[in-house]
C-alpha cells in the first residue's frame, strides 16, 4: 500500500500536460492528501479515541518558507511521496493549513517510550531530506507531539496543546461567531459589573486589612485553555504563610473518587487555613469579585470551567483536562449553577464538557442569570 501511495503522483502527472497539471495540481493532491477540514476532524476523533483507549498517537506537522501551496509543486510532490513511502497504511496525511503545513497522523503508537519516538522522528526526518536538497531542506520546520503528553512536564510557554488542538481555532470553529459575542459579553458584563460592585470592593478590601494580616488580594498561578498558566485574583480568605498539603492530599483523593470525603464535596470544608471573613466569602463566593480583571485580560471568560491549580491538572486523568485544553475558564458555569459542591469531580468535569457541546450567548446569559442563586440560596464550601 504504502508503494501505492508514493507512485500515485508520479503516475498521476505523467497522465497530464505540463499546463494542465499546473492547472490542477491541488486536484490531483487530494487522492493522497486529505483537506484540511477532513483532516483536523480526524485529528479530533483520534484524540476522543486515544481518551478511551490509552493508546497514544503522534502529529507530525512539516512547513516552511519554500512550503507554500503553488510554489514549488516539485517540492511538495517529492516531500509527500517520501513520506507516503515510509508510513504505515494506517496512518493519515493531510493538509494541517491548507497549503502551508502538511499533517502526518500516526495513529495507535503502542510504544511511546523516548527510543521509539526518537526512532519515528529519525525515519520521517531523514526520508523527507533524502527526497529534496539539503538547502530546501534547512528551510522546513518539522514538528512533532504525542497524545496524550502522561509524563511529560508542562510548561506554560510551550504551544503543544495548542498544536493538537486545531479544530478549536476560529479556522475550524463552527461557533466562530458566537465566539466573537462571546468575548464581547466578557468585556461589556466585566465592566459592568466592575462598576457595579465598586463599593463591595472598597468594603470587602476593608474588613480582609482589619481581620487578619497580610495583603488584600491573593494571587495565585492557575491553569487556563490549553495548559497555559496565568496569575488568578482573589480576595486573600486565608491565613498568610498556610500549609498548602493539607489541599494538595484532598485533591489527590477527590480527584481518584475517595470514598471517605463524602458524597459529592468538592471544595475542603473545615479548612484550619481559612479565616473567619474568609468562610463567609467563599460561601457567598464574593472572594472571586477581582476575577472580573482576568476576564477583561482575556485569561478568563464569564461563563466557563473553573481553572485547577497547577498540582490538580497534573493529576487529571487525560479525558479529565478536555475541560481545561478545550474550554477558556470562566467565572460562573454550568457546574455551579446546577451542581456546585454537591457533585463528585468526575460529575463536575461531565457538566463542563456538556457545557462545551451546547454553549452559545442563549446558555451563557441563562447560565449568568441562575449565578446568583447559586451563590446566595444554596452557597459554596
Amino acid at each position: 500500500m504504502a508503494t501505492q501511495k508514493s507512485t500515485l503522483l508520479p503516475w498521476i502527472k505523467k497522465a497530464y500536460s505540463k499546463d494542465d497539471f499546473a492547472a490542477s495540481f491541488e486536484d490531483q493532491l487530494q487522492a493522497v492528501v486529505l483537506q484540511e477540514v477532513v483532516f483536523v476532524q480526524m485529528l479530533r476523533l483520534e484524540r476522543r479515541r486515544s481518551e478511551r483507549s490509552g493508546k497514544r498517537f503522534v502529529l507530525v506537522l512539516i512547513s516552511g518558507e519554500d512550503f507554500h501551496f503553488g510554489s514549488d509543486e516539485t517540492l511538495l510532490n517529492n516531500i509527500v511521496a517520501a513520506i507516503s513511502s515510509s508510513t504505515r497504511e494506517t496512518d493519515v496525511l493531510g493538509w494541517y493549513k491548507r497549503g502551508l503545513t502538511l499533517g502526518l497522523l500516526m495513529t495507535e503508537i503502542c510504544q511511546t517510550d523516548i527510543v521509539t519516538i526518537d526512532t519515528i522522528i529519525q525515519k520521517i526526518s531523514v526520508a523527507v531530506k533524502r527526497a529534496i536538497s539539503l538547502e530546501k531542506y534547512r528551510r522546513l520546520k518539522l514538528v512533532f507531539r504525542v497524545f496524550p503528553q502522561e509524563g511529560e512536564k508542562r510548561s506554560s510557554n510551550d504551544e503543544g496543546n495548542v498544536i493538537l488542538y486545531p479544530d478549536l481555532s476560529g479556522r475550524h470553529d463552527p461557533k466562530c461567531h458566537s465566539l466573537v459575542l462571546k468575548r464581547t459579553l466578557d468585556i461589556f458584563g466585566s465592566l459592568v459589573f466592575l462598576i457595579v460592585f465598586l463599593p463591595a470592593f472598597a468594603l470587602i478590601a476593608l474588613l480582609v486589612k482589619l481581620t487578619s494580616e497580610g495583603p488584600i488580594l491573593f494571587c495565585q498561578r492557575r491553569v487556563g485553555q490549553y495548559g497555559n498558566e496565568f496569575n488568578f485574583y482573589k480576595f486573600r480568605t486565608m491565613y498568610v504563610n498556610n500549609d498548602s498539603g493539607i489541599h494538595r492530599e484532598y485533591v489527590t483523593k477527590l480527584i481518584a473518587g475517595g470514598g471517605d470525603l463524602g458524597k459529592g464535596i468538592y471544595k475542603l470544608i473545615h479548612d484550619p487555613r481559612v479565616t473567619t471573613l474568609g468562610q463567609l466569602l467563599r460561601k457567598t463566593s464574593l472572594d472571586e469579585l477581582p476575577q472580573f480583571v482576568n476576564v477583561l485580560m482575556n485569561d478568563m471568560s464569564l461563563v466557563g470551567p473553573r481553572p485547577p491549580l497547577p498540582y490538580e491538572y497534573e493529576r487529571y486523568q487525560t479525558w479529565h483536562k478536555r475541560r481545561v485544553l478545550e474550554l477558556k475558564p470562566g467565572l460562573t458555569g454550568l457546574w455551579q449553577v446546577e451542581g456546585r459542591s454537591r457533585t463528585t469531580f468526575d460529575e463536575m468535569v461531565r457538566m463542563d464538557l456538556k457545557y462545551a457541546k451546547i454553549r452559545c450567548l442563549w446558555v451563557d446569559l441563562k447560565i449568568l442569570m441562575q449565578t446568583p442563586a447559586a451563590m446566595f440560596g444554596r452557597g459554596a464550601y
